[in-house]
């Protein structure tokens, strides 16, 4: 069994739902009664953030780095980073890194391909939507990725930050999230809308849509739990 470096904190909610989702995936996985190895950095959610908001990625990137090396040091053999946001700058931590590491845009893009999207729609944070991040590595794979607008950015960043964050879900705003979704799957005519934010499992269920929903969480724990299980 291989021990898991998992970046998180960025944010908590999501940290939680990696924890969980490792602890049962790997039991289900085993049948057996025991627990995967892992070491969690919790990073300062309000730090990265104002990095981010500030496009400062130089700290960002070395802040992400120096968790990561905190992992090895604890005895991690592979590294993840529980956040999409975060991935703006995986090429330059992988790089860095003393680990190898997963990543959950790959993942992400390996498993559309395996359902046979030809087109999907993008959400997340503003900063991971405006980043072009996901529609160049779609794009890779030969599968059209779509974001919405800039003015839905915003409305959704804004249900992201702060109550996704904290584990709010309020009714109103997961029917804007739904209205967004189905009336840009539909324009698009897309196979797939793609969660791509950590947080948006809480407010998008499989069911809610007419089409497929990948949680981006989901598929990056399944991935890690193939390297803990390698």
């Amino acid at each position: 069994m291989k021990k898991l470096g998992l970046v998180g904190g960025i944010g908590p909610e999501s940290t939680v739902d990696y924890y969980k989702g490792l602890v049962e995936g790997f039991r289900a996985r085993t049948g057996e009664d025991r627990y995967p190895l892992m070491v969690i950095d919790s990073l300062d959610l309000a730090e990265m953030y104002a990095y981010a908001s500030k496009k400062q990625w130089e700290p960002f990137t070395a802040r992400l780095v120096n968790s990561v090396e905190a992992l090895a040091a604890a005895g991690a053999h592979f590294a993840a980073m529980a956040a999409n946001t975060a991935h703006i700058v995986f090429d330059e931590v992988e790089r860095l890194s003393p680990l190898p590491m997963v990543s959950i845009v790959d993942e992400t893009c390996k498993f559309a391909k395996s359902r046979g999207c030809g087109s999907v729609v993008v959400f997340g944070t503003a900063f991971t939507m405006s980043s072009g991040l996901y529609t160049r590595a779609f794009e890779r794979y030969g599968i059209h990725a779509f974001v919405p607008g800039e003015e839905e950015q915003k409305a959704i960043h804004g249900i992201i930050f702060p109550n996704l964050q904290a584990g709010i879900v309020l009714p109103e705003e997961k029917g804007r999230i739904l209205e967004i979704a189905d009336r840009l799957v539909s324009t698009r005519k897309a196979d797939a809308l793609v969660l791509g934010c950590t947080e948006l499992p809480l407010i998008v269920k499989d069911g809610d849509l007419d089409c497929l929903v990948m949680d981006t969480t989901r598929i990056h724990v399944d991935a890690i739990l193939d390297c803990i299980l390698g």
